[in-house]
């Protein structure tokens, strides 16, 4: 396609040459919106951890639970996060594409998004109820696998069971919240999150006295079920009702098939497989081991899941750009994505490293958590913090490689790259270290991927230029290393944790800043002009 890049209306038809600003406004204004949802949902992530940690400590109780929680962050990365994103957003863009190139097939039976909904939904949901059944049948086996030297292996069975039912639910929402995603609605999606908590801290306080730790895994299969149930007015209303028979019959076109399908499936399950070598090692390591990493984790996350939240707006507008022949456009979005990206979870990271004894303690040290807990927890949540610029450059990377619909297995060849130095360097690190050696190995593993990747999507995917991105990510790592390097140091002076975490959450920031604009780094410079014209505009 040649001449101007054509735009996108929320409908789905293409807008006039003109209609990139408000384009860009929609986009600014879905971003808000979504981050705004995501940072609730974190923080309900973050009380649902609390309250666990309150409840049932770091023993072996909790570490049951989580053998039994790898089931809904497996079936969260496979059904949710990467793969059914990465398969639908693409095929909904294509159908959308397909019905503005004949705007009157809206309402005929030969509408594109009428068929792809008809041809997919039906199998999915069956499929997905035979692995629940599958599962929790299979449950005692899962356990052995996962954990084979965990101290209470019945109540990992028991939870295992429970939370066998997100293999449907989490399908379900994942199918709605990429298909809404790509008609350009984001507020129901990002509210999943919210939903999902907020129920799973509902049933621990409810049920903890009576069932123990196994009330956390019965909040799991009720806030998977709350998931699918938030998502479906929305849902209802942005899609037509699909007319099954002649839908499935002759509705394929478009849909993902086995090529496509079993390279992201790949890639999804290997991402996932970090954690699972994780537990692996860890259940042979003291119990808490596997508590500390969990704990640690969740917290360390935080800035990767906010620097992804752009990516998610963004997707199907780069999807929809590779639909149009524009790959240009594609790549000018992608290096926008990369940039605030890498700005978000560096400087991120750089406060969970200077600041986690304090975070630590201020989320979690109540109850049956101590404070040697804090400490252990503390030491891995530094050591993860290294590698959150490979986690979340991993999950950026990996949208354009899918966005054309087309089956690639360099992203999973990547991935299992990454998967072996993990799996090679936590054996003997997990013996000399213990957790934070478990921690630094997915640090390594993860970045190895990441690296792969970005050097992958130059050459194989989109135009972008490599070198450069590179060389500015690594200036943000300088000013991130400097922020820790001062910043942690004086958030420990005061002797009260609220204390240093606040003192911490003005330094570090502060330090990174003004690093990032001595070694001049262009993202920092650009985004306090951005600021400043904002300041200035609403004076």
């Amino acid at each position: 396609m040649t001449g101007a890049p054509a735009t996108v209306r929320r409908g789905g038809a293409p807008a006039a040459p003109g209609a990139s600003a408000p384009l860009g406004r929609f986009l600014a204004r879905a971003a808000a919106l979504t981050a705004g949802l995501t940072a609730a949902g974190a923080l309900g992530g973050l009380l649902r951890d609390q309250t666990l940690a309150r409840l049932f400590g770091a023993g072996g109780a909790t570490d049951a639970f989580l053998v039994a929680w790898t089931v809904p962050e497996t079936a969260a990365t496979l059904l949710i996060e990467d793969a059914m994103a990465l398969l639908l957003v693409p095929a909904f863009s294509r159908a959308l594409a397909a019905r503005a190139a004949a705007p009157g097939s809206r309402d005929a039976d030969a509408d594109p998004v009428r068929a792809l909904l008809g041809a997919t939904l039906p199998r999915l949901c069956a499929a997905l109820a035979g692995g629940s059944a599958l599962l929790a049948a299979g449950a005692p086996l899962l356990v052995r696998l996962l954990a084979p030297g965990l101290a209470d292996p019945a109540a990992a069975v028991d939870c295992t069971r429970l939370t066998a039912l997100t293999v449907l639910t989490f399908g379900v929402a994942g199918y709605l919240s990429a298909a809404l995603r790509a008609h350009r609605s984001f507020a129901a999606p990002a509210a999943i999150y919210v939903a999902y908590n907020l129920t799973i801290i509902g049933t621990m306080l409810a049920l903890h006295a009576r069932w123990g730790v196994r009330a956390a895994a019965a909040g799991v299969a009720l806030g998977g079920a709350l998931m699918v149930a938030v998502q479906l007015p929305s849902f209802v209303r942005a899609l037509p009702p699909p007319r099954l028979r002649r839908a499935v019959a002759g509705g394929t076109a478009g849909l993902p098939v086995a090529g496509l399908l079993a390279p992201v499936v790949c890639f999804a399950v290997g991402r996932q497989a970090q954690v699972l070598v994780e537990r692996f090692l860890a259940s042979g390591l003291p119990a808490g081991a596997i508590s500390h990493l969990n704990y640690a984790q969740k917290v360390a996350q935080m800035p990767m899941v906010l620097s992804l939240m752009i990516c998610t707006v963004t997707f199907p507008v780069v999807a929809r750009a590779v639909a149009d022949g524009e790959p240009a456009r594609a790549g000018r979005r992608v290096v926008r994505d990369l940039t605030l990206a890498g700005l978000v979870v560096l400087l991120g990271a750089a406060y969970v490293a200077a600041c986690a004894p304090q975070i630590t303690g201020v989320l979690f040290e109540r109850g049956a958590f101590t404070a040697a807990d804090t400490a252990a927890t503390a030491a891995v949540m530094r050591v993860y913090a290294l590698g959150l610029l490979g986690h979340s450059l991993a999950g950026a990377l990996i949208r354009p490689f899918f966005a054309e619909g087309r089956p690639t297995w360099y992203p999973a060849g990547a991935m299992a790259a990454g998967l072996l130095v993990t799996a090679g360097a936590g054996l003997p690190a997990a013996r000399w270290w213990g957790a934070p050696g478990l921690a630094a190995a997915n640090a390594a593993g993860i970045t190895t991927t990441a690296v792969l990747l970005l050097h992958g999507l130059g050459t194989r995917v989109v135009a972008v230029p490599v070198r450069r991105i590179a060389a500015g990510l690594g200036r943000l790592a300088v000013a991130a290393a400097a922020a820790v390097a001062v910043g942690g140091p004086l958030a420990a002076l005061p002797a009260d944790p609220l204390a240093g975490a606040a003192a911490g959450a003005l330094l570090v920031p502060a330090l990174f800043a003004g690093t990032a604009l001595a070694v001049r780094a262009p993202e920092v410079r650009h985004l306090l002009v951005v600021v400043k014209g904002k300041l200035a505009h609403a004076r």
